[in-house]
C-alpha cells in the first residue's frame, strides 16, 4: 500500500503475501502469536512493517499502526520498532511522528544508487533522493538501513561495488543484499519474455554477494539478509527466473570459507587434515551439501571438521589427525 510507483521488479502482493492490510486486530493478533513463540530470557525482538510504503500511509493510519506497536515497547516485551519506505517519502514532518512512537530504525529501498539503473527499473526517483533521506534520518537519531538489489536492468558488478560504497559513505548502520528475481505479473517478466533483460545466474548472484558483504564488513556494516527469505512470498508459479535458492546466504558462506580455504599457505603433507572452526560456523565452512568438505577429500583422503568454541570469527586451525 501506499506506493505510487510500479517498479520494474515489484509485485508486492506475492512478496509480501498480502493482498489487503491488515487491520488493529490483526496486527495485535499476530503480534501476540509470535511473541509466545519465542523462549522465556533475555532477547532482542523487534516488530517491523515492511511489504509497502509506510511513510507515504495516511498519517492517521501510520499513528494507529504505530500505537499498537509502541504498546508492546512500552511494556518491554519487545525491545524496538523498524520499518521499512521509499527514500523520496522522508521529510521532517514524518520522521517526527516516528519519532513520536518509539520508531528505532528506517529501512530504505535504494535497490541502487545508479542513476541510470533507477531509471531503467522505474524507481520515480534518483540517488539523490536517497542521499537526502538518509542525512535526514541520521540527524533524527535513528538507525538507518539501506537495503540494495543485484542484478537489476543496466546494473554490473561494478555499478553494485559503487552502490556498496555510496551505501557506507552515507553512514548506514545496516543493509541487505538480495539478488534481482523475476516475479510474474511484473514489467521486469516481460523484459525477459521478450528478451530485453537476462539474470544474472546463481554463480554470478553468489559471486556479487560474497564481494558486496566483505566490503560491508571491513566498513562495519551489518549485512542483516542476503537473499530473500524461503517465505517471502515466492509459491506456486510466482518465480519466473532469476537467481533464487532457498539457502542463498549459505551458499554465499559457503563461497567465503571456500575462498579462504583456497588462500590458505600452509596446508599440512598427509593422508588427513583436521580442521578447527568456531562453532557457530561449522555448517558454511563444511559448506552447503558439504561443497568444501568434498573439495577438500580430492587433496586428503580424511577431512574432519569440528567446530571450537572460542575461535574469532571467520577463523581455523589446520592440523593433521596424526598431531591430534
Amino acid at each position: 500500500m501506499a506506493c505510487p510507483f510500479r517498479c520494474a521488479y515489484c509485485d508486492q502482493h506475492r512478496i509480501s503475501g498480502q493482498n489487503q492490510i491488515p487491520d488493529a486486530d490483526q496486527v495485535n493478533k499476530l503480534i501476540q502469536r509470535n511473541l509466545g513463540t519465542f523462549p522465556k530470557g533475555p532477547k532482542q525482538v523487534e516488530i517491523a512493517f515492511f511489504g509497502g510504503n509506510f511513510t507515504g500511509l495516511p498519517y492517521e493510519m501510520q499513528r494507529n499502526f504505530l500505537a499498537i506497536a509502541q504498546n508492546y515497547l512500552r511494556s518491554g516485551e519487545v525491545q524496538g520498532i523498524r520499518l521499512s519506505t521509499r527514500p523520496d517519502y522522508i521529510d521532517a514532518e514524518r520522521l517526527q511522528l516516528l519519532k513520536d512512537y518509539g520508531v528505532s530504525t528506517i529501512e530504505l529501498g535504494a535497490q541502487s544508487l545508479d542513476a541510470g539503473v533507477l531509471q531503467a527499473c522505474g524507481r520515480g526517483h534518483g540517488p539523490e533522493a536517497v542521499e537526502q533521506a538518509s542525512e535526514m534520518i541520521l540527524a533524527s537519531g535513528f538507525r538507518l538501513g539501506l537495503q540494495m538489489m543485484i542484478g537489476l536492468p543496466g546494473d554490473t558488478i561494478q555499478k553494485s561495488v559503487e552502490t556498496a560504497e555510496r551505501i557506507i559513505a552515507l553512514n548506514a548502520h545496516e543493509t541487505r543484499i538480495y539478488p534481482c528475481l523475476i516475479v510474474k505479473s511484473t514489467e521486469l517478466e516481460q523484459m525477459y519474455l521478450q528478451g530485453k533483460y537476462l539474470p544474472v545466474s546463481l554463480d554470478v548472484a553468489v559471486e556479487w554477494s560474497l564481494k558486496l558483504w566483505l566490503l560491508f564488513r571491513q566498513a562495519g556494516v551489518n549485512v542483516i539478509r542476503i537473499g530473500l527469505h524461503p517465505s517471502e512470498g515466492l509459491h506456486g508459479d510466482a518465480l519466473v527466473a532469476g537467481p533464487y535458492h532457498p539457502s542463498f546466504k549459505e551458499l554465499v558462506m559457503t563461497a567465503l570459507w571456500r575462498n579462504m580455504f583456497e588462500k590458505y599457505p600452509a596446508w599440512p603433507q598427509g593422508d588427513s587434515v583436521l580442521i578447527e572452526v568456531p562453532a557457530n560456523e561449522l555448517g558454511v565452512a563444511i559448506g552447503h551439501k558439504s561443497a568444501n568438505r568434498i573439495w577438500l577429500s580430492e587433496r586428503y583422503p580424511k577431512v574432519v571438521f569440528a567446530g571450537m568454541e572460542g575461535l574469532p570469527e571467520h577463523t581455523f586451525n589446520i592440523k593433521t589427525l596424526d598431531e591430534c
